[in-house]
């Protein structure tokens, strides 16, 4: 902690005597984008990939977990999406030849039956008619005739059914099935794949809060990373520089521990004014107000810097 405050007195009167010579100069440190990667499923973890501290690029795998039950569910919305797909062909298609064909031959047996039974009925008034049959027979006969009849009727409409093929509605119907198991398919991919936790930018992996076999909780932070390539220089903007400072504007970034200067370029500045905090203050800075700016590392370095180490950055404005 001695070592500490001697290291940021040392830089702040560094700072003092340097804003004295050069108004363009201000002081800050380097920093990074702090990204918290939560986990979306309550499930053990199987598997990491990283180490606290190991430079990862976007998309690597760092965290696995068990997703069985997800796989398993993801393979059931498959087969209804397969079942609802090959209903949607069979529409699509029409009535096979040999439905059509058994539908014809039913119309046959149900007319040939519908005949034997106006003939049988003729028969039995007749047999009537001579006192030699009773009117039971007569009221059994009539009967047999219109079952048959209304038989013939359905047979014949599921003839007509055959032949003109499915329906626009029940292609509607058919279409609209698939695309809600294809929709309930997909919401279970992505189960899957959440869980399995990937870097959404480069960066660096500041620290890892969960062991193997641990099951985090859903929401709760996994993998705390740090983004970019290179960390920026996070400075403290005077207010009378600030109308000249503005994203773009070059700038030159002295890293305490580089003997180089490096080139940066300002990424954003702060809208909104606050206190210069302490370790930032200058003779010429205490008591006014200060805007953040980030200023990003245009030098392609093999090696990322750290971060928190103090800088001084001078903008190349007039």
């Amino acid at each position: 902690m001695k070592t500490t405050l001697s290291a940021l007195a040392a830089l702040t009167l560094l700072a003092s005597c340097a804003a004295d010579t050069n108004p363009n100069l201000v002081v800050g440190e380097l920093a990074s984008d702090r990204h918290e990667l939560t986990a979306e499923v309550s499930e053990p973890i199987l598997a990491i990939a990283i180490s606290e501290g190991e430079v990862v690029v976007a998309g690597q795998i760092l965290i696995e977990q068990d997703s069985t039950r997800a796989t398993a569910r993801l393979a059931e919305a498959e087969a209804v999406l397969a079942q609802y797909q090959a209903r949607l062909e069979e529409l699509v298609r029409g009535p096979r030849s040999e439905q059509i064909a058994a539908a014809r031959a039913s119309v046959e047996g149900a007319t040939q039956e519908f005949e034997f039974q106006q003939s049988e009925l003729a028969r039995v008034k007749e047999v009537h008619a001579r006192g030699l049959a009773s009117p039971d027979l007569l009221d059994r006969a009539r009967t047999s005739l219109d079952t048959a009849a209304a038989n013939l009727k359905l047979k014949l409409a599921q003839l007509e059914e055959r032949l003109a093929g499915t329906t626009i509605e029940e292609l509607a119907q058919a279409e609209q099935a698939v695309k809600q198991a294809a929709a309930r398919r997909d919401n279970a991919l992505t189960d899957v794949e959440r869980h399995t936790l990937r870097a959404p930018v480069d960066g660096i992996v500041d620290s890892r809060l969960f062991e193997l076999g641990e099951r985090p909780a859903p929401g709760q932070p996994m993998v705390i990373m740090l983004s970019g390539a290179q960390p920026y220089a996070r400075v403290f903007v005077p207010e009378p520089l600030r109308v000249r400072v503005a994203p773009g504007t070059k700038a030159l970034v002295h890293i305490d521990g580089l003997d180089q200067v490096i080139e940066g370029r300002v990424r954003w500045v702060s809208s909104e004014a606050a206190f210069t905090p302490y370790f930032a203050l200058t003779e010429r800075d205490r008591g006014r107000l200060s805007y953040v700016a980030k200023v990003d590392i245009d030098e392609v370095r093999q090696q990322r810097l750290p971060d928190g180490v103090p800088v001084n950055v001078e903008f190349l404005i007039d």
